[in-house]
């Protein structure tokens, strides 16, 4: 019992420690510009809007990729996780401090570009990560692992009925934003969580079998492959929608003034990317040791299912089928909330509007299957991840460049071109003419130019033109 409650202190002790620090460190920025800070938050809904951001995040991609990679990685799985948790968990977290660096939206964040440039640029991001891929992977992956076991013979029209089921409950989660926080940072996360904490207490107590050796470039190159997985969850883009429904979301509860925005925002962010470097963690090390009992397995949502059943037994699927289901959901909610927000802020038609053609939009294309899905999305990440990356990365060094609308267009440019070639190899097309440009043997032809081009934009003459204002977010 003092143990219990020693950690329970310590967990207090935590999450009071990040809301310390941030607003030390919000108060000196706000002290030099003459500002106060007098919007606050309880710590129980700080928590929440952490749990929040955690379970938009923990979804489909994140529950089938990491035993795979996992059981390929083998006895390289450190390396492998390592790279894996640089793109998962890393570049997602700086991306909602660069969010709320900028302001607190994608307007601040873009704001060098061209309208029409940033208007489609988002556009597309929404669109990859709602109704064409992410959205209805979760209702897939969702059938596949927590409703298809359970039917001997599951045809066409059982997945039919569930995405329309599980969609319509997306929906009507979705439909009420302002109450989102509470419906899902305090009641749907906690069971989630809950069920997560078991499966990796059971992984590390008992685990199914001995580290195998390392497969295919999981050999070679496990940094690399595991940096690349990363891509697969699509959280980079995923924090640029988060992003903003979660300024929204702090909205709904009273927190407008920007110094606060951004205190609660990298709060959030810290809470979410510890819980899914744990969440990975156990996952990848649940791969590492299912070799015996998963050999074969094919994705790693047949991994996971088969782990789960040797531990548990007969009542393994149902425990998954609890943790998947409400992983998966909390995702298709937070993904149809935020691209129907975006979405009725650049159309005429309302989010309760767009809630309901996304939702249509989801179910409809989440039946062409789990496998044809994935595939199709692999090209279109090599192609906008890099994108995405550079623009967070000119994010944190814009207040020093001395013409920011020239080096946001041309380093975004510069990314696009190079990630293009590197989409243009994985989809199968012959690009050997680019073989001697660095890293694009791994899939990363992209890094040194955009890297490059970065460096150059600090000698550009200075712009002549005035800065726009910051509004508040």
């Amino acid at each position: 019992m003092r143990r219990k409650i020693y950690r329970l202190n310590h967990r207090y002790s935590f999450y009071l420690g990040i809301q310390k620090v941030v607003d030390a460190y919000t108060t000196f920025i706000n002290s030099e510009k003459g500002l106060s800070v007098k919007q606050t938050l309880k710590l129980t809904d700080i928590i929440a809007v952490g749990f929040m951001l955690f379970a938009f995040f923990l979804g489909a991609g994140n529950i089938i990729f990491p035993p795979l990679a996992g059981q390929l990685a083998g006895d390289h799985l450190m390396p492998a996780m390592f790279g894996f948790l640089l793109t998962a968990v890393g570049l997602p977290l700086i991306t909602i401090v660069a969010i709320a660096v900028a302001g607190g939206s994608w307007d601040h964040l873009t704001q060098d570009l061209p309208k029409k440039a940033a208007v489609l640029m988002a556009a597309l991001i929404f669109i990859i990560i709602g109704p064409a891929f992410a959205a209805p992977r979760t209702g897939l992956v969702a059938y596949e692992m927590a409703i298809k076991p359970f039917f001997l013979d599951a045809s066409q029209a059982h997945l039919t009925s569930f995405s329309i089921l599980f969609f319509a409950v997306a929906m009507a989660f979705a439909w009420f934003q302002g109450r989102l926080i509470d419906l899902i940072g305090k009641v749907l996360t906690p069971v989630l969580f809950l069920g997560l904490i078991v499966l990796a207490i059971a992984v590390f107590v008992d685990p199914q079998g001995e580290m195998m050796g390392a497969h295919g470039e999981y050999l070679t190159q496990p940094l690399t492959k595991g940096f690349l997985e990363g891509y697969n969850t699509m959280d980079t883009f995923a924090s640029l929608m988060f992003g903003m429904l979660m300024v929204d979301a702090l909205r709904s509860k009273g927190i407008t003034e920007r110094a606060a925005t951004t205190k609660y925002l990298i709060c959030a962010g810290c809470i979410a990317a510890a819980g899914l470097a744990f969440v990975y963690i156990s996952l990848f090390y649940l791969g590492a040791t299912s070799a015996t009992i998963a050999a074969g397995a094919d994705n790693g949502g047949a991994v996971l299912s088969q782990y789960v059943q040797a531990l548990f037994g007969p009542y393994g699927q149902i425990v998954l089928s609890i943790i998947v289901l409400l992983a998966c959901l909390t995702t298709a909610i937070g993904l149809i909330s935020a691209c129907s927000d975006f979405f009725s802020s650049k159309t005429k038609l309302t989010y309760k509007q767009w809630v309901i053609i996304n939702g249509a939009a989801c179910a409809l294309i989440a039946n062409v299957g789990l496998a044809q899905l994935i595939s199709l999305s692999v090209p279109v990440l090599f192609a906008l991840y890099p994108v995405a990356v550079a623009l967070v990365a000119l994010t944190f060094v814009r207040s020093k460049l001395p013409n920011p609308r020239v080096a946001y267009r041309s380093v975004l440019l510069v990314s696009l071109l190079f990630a293009l070639i590197d989409a243009a190899k994985v989809a199968g097309l012959d690009v050997s003419a680019f073989d001697m440009l660095p890293l694009f043997e791994v899939g990363m032809g992209w890094v040194l130019p955009t890297f490059a081009a970065i460096v150059c934009m600090f000698f550009v003459a200075k712009s002549s033109q005035p800065e726009l204002t910051e509004e508040a977010a």
